[in-house]
Parts: C-alpha cells; sequence; structure tokens
C-alpha cells in the first residue's frame, strides 16, 4: 500500500470539520488558523490539501473545544459513505461488507483514516483492527475514536442499519464519557483490550450488500486505484502535481504553476529537472491517465474530452492520445470500455 502520509486529502473531509466546529459555535478562521487553507480553497470541490494542513485544522479544533467529552468519536459520526466520493462509492457497490473492507484498505488513503487498519477471523467473527501507532501521541486518542466512529458510521450504512456490531474493543482504560458508545454502536466496549477493532459475526460480513453493483464494481477500483495514483505527492513534483489537479486545473501553464507556488517560472523548471521531471512530462501523464479513465468509464464526446484536457481542438488530442498508446482514442474506447 502507498503511504497514507504522502497522499493529499480531498478538501471536502476538512469541510465535515469546519462544519462540526460551526455547530458548536466555533468559527471558520479559528479552523484555519495556519493551515494556508483559504475560503475559496473550501469553495472549490476538486481542490486537495496535505496531511500536514489537516493535522493543523485537528489541533485547532482540539483546541477550540476542549470542553466537548468524546470530541474525536464525535466528529467521527459525521462522516458518511457521500463524504469520500468514488472511495465510498466503491464501498457502497461492493459485494459484500467482507469484500467492502478489502477495497477500504486497498486504497485507505483515499479515507480520512490515520489509524493503520487490518482484518481479522476470531471465533466466527470478522473483525477491523485499528493500530494507532503512527499518529502522533498528541492527537492519538482523537483520531482512533474519530476513526472508529467514522467505520461503524460506514458498516451501519452500507448494510442500511440492518447490522448488528458484535463487539468493540479498546486498549485502553475507559473514559468518562464510555456511555456515548454504549449508546452510538449498541454494545458496552471492551476496555483494556489487546487491541482495537469492531467485530461483526462473520455471517453477516459475508451477506450481499443491498446495493451491491456488478456493474460498476470494476469500474469504480480502477477509478480508486487512478485517484490514489493521482493524490501521491513528493516533493516539487508532487505540488506542481496538486496545482494542476486542482482549481487550475490540465489547462495551467508553467507561469500560472510557478506563481501559485510563489517561485519564478526559471526556478521551477530547474528544480523539476533536479527530480528527474518536468512541467510538460506531468501535464503529459496527468492528461494520458485522465483520458484513459474517462474513455473506458464515459461516453463524453472526443471534442468534449480534448477541451477538458486542455488541448486547442480534437486532432490535437488524438495525435498526442496516439503517441501514448499507439492506437486512437476510439479505438481504446472500443476495446477498453467498461460495461455500462
Amino acid at each position: 500500500m502507498l503511504k497514507q502520509e504522502s497522499t493529499l486529502h480531498p478538501i471536502a473531509i476538512s469541510q465535515v470539520m469546519i462544519n462540526f466546529a460551526a455547530s458548536h459555535g466555533i468559527a471558520k478562521d479559528i479552523c484555519l488558523d495556519g493551515t494556508a487553507i483559504s475560503s475559496e480553497d473550501l469553495q472549490d470541490g476538486e481542490a486537495l490539501i496535505t496531511r500536514e494542513q489537516e493535522i493543523r485544522l485537528i489541533e485547532n479544533l482540539i483546541r477550540a473545544l476542549p470542553e466537548v467529552p468524546g470530541l474525536g468519536f464525535k466528529l467521527g459520526l459525521q462522516y458518511n459513505v457521500a463524504t469520500f466520493g468514488v472511495w465510498g462509492f466503491a464501498l457502497r457497490t461492493s459485494r459484500t461488507l467482507r469484500d467492502a473492507a478489502s477495497t477500504a484498505l486497498r486504497y485507505l488513503p483515499l479515507s480520512t483514516a490515520y489509524c493503520r487498519m487490518y482484518t481479522f477471523e476470531e471465533d466466527g467473527r470478522f473483525g477491523i483492527g485499528l493500530d494507532p501507532e503512527p499518529i502522533p501521541p498528541h492527537l492519538r486518542q482523537f483520531l482512533l475514536e474519530r476513526d472508529l466512529a467514522t467505520g461503524i458510521n460506514l458498516l451501519k450504512e452500507l448494510s442500511l442499519s440492518g447490522l448488528n456490531i458484535c463487539a468493540v474493543d479498546f486498549q485502553g482504560p475507559p473514559p468518562d464519557y464510555a456511555e456515548l458508545f454504549t449508546e452510538t454502536m449498541g454494545v458496552a466496549p471492551r476496555f483494556h483490550s489487546s487491541r482495537n477493532a469492531m467485530l461483526v459475526s462473520s455471517n453477516a460480513a459475508d451477506q450481499p450488500l443491498p446495493t451491491f453493483s456488478p456493474r460498476l464494481v470494476r469500474m469504480l477500483d480502477d477509478q480508486c486505484r487512478f485517484q490514489l495514483e493521482q493524490r501521491q505527492t513528493s516533493g516539487l513534483t508532487g505540488m506542481v502535481r496538486q496545482q494542476v489537479l486542482g482549481s487550475l486545473g490540465l489547462v495551467a501553464t508553467l507561469d500560472e504553476v510557478a506563481s501559485k507556488l510563489a517561485m519564478s517560472p526559471r526556478s521551477l523548471r530547474r528544480k523539476l529537472d533536479q527530480e528527474g521531471s518536468s512541467f510538460r512530462a506531468i501535464i503529459e501523464e496527468e492528461r494520458r491517465q485522465t483520458a484513459t479513465q474517462i474513455l473506458s468509464g464515459s461516453d463524453m464526446k472526443l471534442d468534449e474530452l480534448a477541451i477538458h484536457l486542455g488541448y486547442t481542438d480534437t486532432a490535437s488530442f488524438t495525435r498526442a492520445f496516439r503517441r501514448w498508446m499507439g492506437i486512437s482514442p476510439g479505438e481504446y474506447r472500443r476495446r477498453n470500455r467498461h460495461d455500462a
């Protein structure tokens, strides 16, 4: 699995935190202090932020609401399948909860999870374990509870509330607000356990989900893989990728990206070269990835796709596509089109 720490997160996940804070009387500016996230960014549904920006927002939220018991758990209950875009929809269309868990872990960096997660079988039960060890100590309990509550919400939503959780384990002692867990989960947690986990019966994990769609499973899996590749960020190359996948789009020029990154075009070009990359190579790769994904999964017309990718006409796009793939866009679509 690709490292979660290097993966960009959709700003919609942060918007949930800001809305939650607002419901407790905390202003947006307090949440955004020191994050370098602007109000304009929040209005851009395609914007991506770094894990460092998200952590700063979380720290601001904790400082602003120190008196709220079970803050992380209550925040986790605000997330639902739709919050996570294609990752959430991939879970929704899975055949069973077991399959959904497998997909969730395979593409976990697309979620809001900070814990390491794993699945296990025990005495006729299927479990999802949460290991908070990678989380900074001062955020560990908050994010463990947030991840657990989010997972419980997703489990219930996927099963349309027809699922009973068998057990919930916590490694630590019971907090003062332990009754909150019992009220929400319908089962009293076991504390001082050897792990942090939530468990359902193995039979329940293998029951077909009511929203299972075999037509969409493969397409959404491909889209998850594509998004995961897109959101990986490393050095300046990753920062450039973030800009062209964000508000600037694939029509962005080198000068526009350089301005966004507060450097001169010459410096940007030189530093990308030092990383073994170039602005043109990044744009080309993202255009190729986007083109193959759209051709495989939609009926978008070629002239519309060409404009979407930043080409002045369909002929220019077709020439570029032949250079990438060795065949025309139309032929690629015929060979690779997913069943609708």
